[in-house]
């Protein structure tokens, strides 16, 4: 069962990503480090609510 998800940048706080996650096998809040575009550099990304 994936369930879409919304990543958030850790430092300006603007949701720029949108992804899929398995619930089962990812249980925990998802990080991946993405480009943001308002920040202009590659910051790590949080899943958000």
């Amino acid at each position: 069962m994936r369930t879409k998800i919304t990543l958030a940048c850790e430092q300006c706080k603007q949701r720029n990503y949108t992804t899929t996650k398995n619930k089962q096998s990812d249980q925990g809040r998802i990080e991946m480090k993405k480009f943001c575009k308002h920040c202009q550099a590659s910051t790590v990304h949080r899943e958000t609510k």
